[in-house]
């Protein structure tokens, strides 16, 4: 059945674009390398990470998963970055299932154990929200997280993310179903310019 409305971003507007890398004060943001997957194997070996995100890395998985990030940019499914201090990897960020068509994806992040307590993941999540707003033009991301997830919840709030409600028991973790609070970031410039659009044509 044909779509009545256009997609909110056309096919390739993702992909056209090279992965870029950001400088957050102290902080590097950059595209996966195969060098980090010793360190991504590492990182989920913390019992906090693999409690929230409900995985390890075991054996090559490290490295296919570090490896996977340049198809999916490319296929337009998922994105991710390392997110590095002084050369060594501190955390990822990124966004799940992507569309296109709605201009929406789902945020996802975590920090390594040693840096945690420096705002790590919310700066990085807004400089790569901002980007994927600016320069590409989503019009919606959302964040979900346990509610028993209090620092995950601190990090929605800080990188912009607003509290819009409790939807029970969606979350499967290792313990059972969890309550996930959602939390989403709108593109307000686009909503902006959308509804002047609309305004201008009454």
């Amino acid at each position: 059945m044909p779509a009545l409305l256009p997609p909110v971003i056309p096919p390739g507007g993702l992909c056209r674009h090279a992965q870029p890398r950001f400088t957050v004060d102290e902080l590097l943001v950059r595209p996966w390398e195969p060098s980090d997957a010793r360190s991504v194997h590492e990182a989920y070996r913390d019992p906090d990470i693999q409690r929230w995100h409900v995985r390890t890395m075991a054996g090559d998985e490290a490295l296919n998963w570090v490896r996977s990030w340049s198809d999916r940019w490319a296929a337009e499914t998922d994105v991710s970055w390392a997110v590095t201090r002084d050369g060594l990897l501190v955390g990822r960020v990124g966004f799940r299932a992507l569309s296109l068509a709605d201009g929406s994806g789902d945020a996802a992040y975590w920090v390594v154990p040693a840096a945690r307590g420096r705002k790590i993941a919310a700066r990085a999540l807004w400089g790569v929200t901002a980007w994927m707003f600016g320069q590409v033009g989503f019009h919606r991301m959302t964040l979900g997280h346990s509610a028993r997830n209090e620092t995950s919840c601190r990090v929605a709030v800080k990188a912009g993310y607003a509290y819009e409600g409790t939807q029970r028991l969606q979350g499967l973790h290792a313990d059972g179903w969890h309550d996930m609070h959602l939390h989403a970031r709108i593109n307000d410039a686009k909503v902006i310019r959308r509804s002047a659009s609309v305004t201008d044509h009454v």
